[in-house]
């Protein structure tokens, strides 16, 4: 089996997550029951998925100069096995996302953008990087205008453009038209109807519902397996990496792989240590063809 090469241009952030049993309603204080700092960012928690899901992954983006979250943030991606040669280093703080997770695995984040606003355009060896690529993955936490560059140009060297279109906004005909899968949730779905029929594929996750992917006419399904979450912080994002891997590998069995990583990874608490190994999702998925066959 060959390695996917997968680029991923997006955001890097330091989570700052708090655990509750409830969310407070406005102007209440609550004590909370625990608090944890780990990597986080779209664009970070997707390599990671895509590194431990078996990909060669690249990730190109920004951390701040900020020694201590700047550096944890860079080691936390190359402890994961993923190419920080292009992960520059800026003045000023590096992202954070501040989280509050709920007794019932439900979650709510605010994001800073802080060094990822600085990534306002691609150097040539970081469009080299895409051009060789299988795979482009981008989301929407650093800007637009970067992110349809990075499309554009994957698109014109033959490099699968995948996009993860959050936080959700207006997408310029430039992206929509670069974008060979679309990888959103129901909500997402919903905000962007008048664009989603205008990719080849879409891919719609529906929690521990599964996912569909859309296709023309065709749409197909893939369940998830059953698991007690703790936890639905960056399940999205695990579903997304393993995807861009496994669509590489062969795009038949793409959907069913996403939806079991997602899965898997809403039983660890955490975004970046949260996404399973390509041996954990395997397990899973040999476990259910052998319950099929039976």
């Amino acid at each position: 089996m060959s390695t996917p090469r997968i680029v991923v241009v997006g955001s890097i952030n330091m989570d700052l997550t708090t655990s509750v049993s409830r969310f407070p309603a406005p102007g209440e204080t609550l004590l909370g029951t625990a608090f944890a700092t780990a990597a986080g960012g779209k664009g970070s928690n997707q390599a990671i998925a895509a590194a431990k899901a078996g990909g060669d992954v690249s990730f190109v983006g920004a951390v701040g100069d900020d020694d201590g979250f700047g550096t944890q943030l860079r080691e936390t991606l190359q402890d994961a096995g993923v190419d920080t040669a292009l992960l520059r280093s800026v003045d000023g703080p590096s992202g954070v996302a501040a989280i509050t997770v709920s007794a019932d695995a439900e979650n709510n984040i605010i994001v800073v953008p802080g060094a990822n606003s600085s990534v306002t355009s691609l150097s040539e060896v970081d469009l080299d990087a895409i051009a060789h690529a299988d795979v482009l993955l981008c989301q929407l936490e650093i800007p637009l205008d970067t992110v349809t560059t990075a499309a554009r140009h994957a698109r014109a060297n033959g490099t699968t453009v995948i996009l993860n279109p959050s936080p959700v906004q207006d997408l310029p005909g430039a992206l929509i038209e670069s974008v060979d899968i679309l990888i959103v949730n129901q909500t997402e779905s919903e905000q962007l109807a008048a664009v989603t029929g205008r990719v080849r594929y879409l891919v719609t996750t529906l929690g521990a519902g599964g996912a569909d992917l859309r296709s023309g006419e065709e749409t197909i399904h893939a369940d998830s397996p059953a698991v007690t979450p703790v936890d639905t912080t960056g399940a999205g994002d695990a579903f997304t990496g393993a995807f861009a891997v496994e669509w590489v590998q062969g795009q038949d069995r793409a959907l069913q792989f996403a939806a079991t990583a997602g899965s898997l990874a809403t039983t660890v608490r955490g975004a970046s240590v949260s996404s399973p190994t390509r041996a954990a999702i395997e397990k899973v998925l040999n476990r259910q063809l052998d319950s099929d066959t039976v």
